[in-house]
């Protein structure tokens, strides 16, 4: 795979059409590779996607579940049926049990449910991530590379409750920069995501609160030591 994740969004109400393309475009790493209006123009989309002997530029589907001229999960079942490999996040407002459980049974690794946030949407796209890039593809895993990768996925699925004051957006860009890095000091996030230190310094201990970053404290020669938040790995 390569370092950008093409995106086909299918999705039959334009203007949440054109909004969830936006919200692909703005999560790092991913890039919009097309958008159907409905279930043929999806199917069309994706087998032209794998002719030709080039490489697929599509590998994630973002999929209603309610579209004009057929169901989401028979989308899914004629793309498995085709043999396109390719992976599905659910993004729609059937909230049934029933439609529930057989995503889960087509392998649908992503299921969120309309309407959401951009912080939502962000950490289910990271969490995709994560799990794809966890494990190399190339060799074998071992145990705990399998869990791991598929804890990203559970961890795109929880939610963070802000504290007064912080916003779901910044939440989310000051979550994208840790990510980015190994660890990094409030001063370095500030610098990065375009916040104060102390507005930063907030972010990042809800983040810690919610189970999303980790904190430690590094000393680097005399003074006062340096706390570093890093992802959850």
């Amino acid at each position: 795979m390569t370092d950008e994740i093409g995106v086909l969004v299918v999705e039959d109400d334009e203007h949440t059409r054109e909004v969830n393309s936006r919200f692909v475009e703005r999560v790092p790493g991913f890039t919009l590779a097309g958008t159907a209006p409905d279930a043929n123009s999806a199917l069309r989309a994706l087998r032209a996607d794998r002719d030709g002997g080039r490489a697929a530029a599509i590998s994630l589907v973002l999929l209603d579940m309610n579209l004009p001229d057929g169901h989401g999960l028979d989308v899914c079942r004629r793309l498995r049926a085709s043999s396109i490999d390719v992976d599905v996040i659910a993004v729609t407002a059937a909230s049934d049990v029933a439609t529930v459980r057989a995503a889960v049974s087509l392998g649908i690794v992503q299921y969120l449910i309309k309407p959401f946030t951009f912080a939502s949407f962000t950490e289910r796209l990271e969490g995709y991530r994560e799990f794809v890039t966890g494990v190399d593809a190339t060799g074998t895993a071992t145990q705990s590379e399998i869990d791991q990768a598929f804890a990203s996925l559970r961890r795109g699925s929880s939610t963070t409750s802000l504290a007064k004051g912080l916003s779901e957006e910044t939440m989310s860009r000051v979550l994208a920069v840790v990510r980015r890095e190994s660890a990094l000091s409030a001063r370095e996030v500030a610098a990065q995501a375009g916040l104060s230190r102390v507005s930063a310094r907030r972010y990042l201990e809800q983040l810690v609160e919610s189970g999303k970053l980790t904190r430690a404290t590094h000393q680097h020669g005399p003074g006062r030591p340096e706390i570093q938040y890093s992802r959850i790995r």
